[in-house]
Order: structure tokens, then sequence, then C-alpha cells
């Protein structure tokens, strides 16, 4: 067997850092490429956004006694963080296993790229539902009853697309590995 059917045992990625460029290298489909590119980007910004609510929730709590909610809070901020970011490195960390264990596989790059975006549009999805209203601004053009479908949902119901695709991403892995 060659390399390029068993996966290139001598040029591992070694971590999470180094799947992404990794994966992009040795994926053929464009769509899977694309998507690590701006998935890693969008996971970039995400994972800043909840580094930056981490340290406003630790300097909120500057001067209350340890513990209690202050210590629930951000471990929450954490966690949260976490559950959003995660399945944005999924499909990425998906194909550089695959790629380094089995080989080139292009349609399984494919359907993860394809799973990856829609994951990522789950989480636009998501944040248009639970915009607050005094933040919501009126919608026009063709998607303006969408988008006032999605206001009308109840801000809870903002987490149903994300964790709707997060699934959707590890099944299309067990599905086509």
């Amino acid at each position: 067997m060659s390399g390029t059917e068993t996966g290139d045992a001598g040029d591992d990625y070694g971590g999470l850092l180094g799947a992404f460029p990794y994966a992009v290298r040795h994926s053929d489909s464009w769509l899977f490429r694309a998507y690590a590119v701006l998935g890693g980007l969008l996971s970039l910004l995400l994972s800043l956004f909840f580094l930056i609510s981490f340290v406003l929730a630790v300097a909120g709590s500057v001067g209350l006694a340890a513990g209690g909610t202050s210590s629930f809070v951000r471990a929450f901020v954490v966690f949260v963080g976490f559950l959003v970011v995660a399945p944005l490195f999924a499909p990425v960390l998906f194909v550089a296993r695959h790629h380094r264990l089995v080989g080139n596989d292009p349609g399984y790059d494919r359907a993860l790229g394809a799973a990856g975006v829609g994951y990522a549009l789950a989480l636009y999805l998501g944040a248009i539902v639970s915009v607050p209203a005094e933040f919501q601004t009126p919608a026009t053009g063709p998607v303006a009853p969408v988008v006032e479908f999605l206001y009308g949902l109840p801000s809870l119901a903002g987490v149903v697309p994300p964790a709707v695709a997060a699934l959707v991403v590890y099944l299309v892995h067990r599905a086509m590995r």
C-alpha cells in the first residue's frame, strides 16, 4: 500500500492547530478546504468572544465572596464556549484523522465540509432567534418573512439549530467513515 492509501504517518498533524493545515493540504475537496479556512477563522473569532466574556465575568465578580454564583457564571461561560466552538473544529479534526488513518476520500471530505458549513449557518440562525427584542431591526427584502418568523420564536429556541447541526456533523462522520 502506498502512503496515499493509508495516510502518510510521517506527515503528522500534531494536535488541534496542526490539524487545520494538515487537513487543507491533504484534501481534494474545495468545499472542505473553504470550510476549514473559514471555519477556523470563525472558531478563532468565537473563541475570542468567549474569552472576552470570561474575562468580563471574572472582572464582574472581583470583590465578591469566592464561590457560589460567580464561580458558576465563569464555569458556564467556558462550558457554553466549548459547546459552540467544538463543533466548528470537529469536521477538520475528523478529516485530518481520516486522512492519517485511511487516506484520501473526497466524498468524506465534501460531506464533512457541507456539514461544517451547515453548522456555521445554524449558529447564525440561532443568533437571529436569540436576539433580544430591543435589538431586533425590521427586516426588508425577500428574507423579511423568515427573519420575522425567527424573531417571533422564544429566545431559548435559538439553541435548537446549532444543537441539531452539531448532531448532523457527528452523524455524517459516522455514516461516511
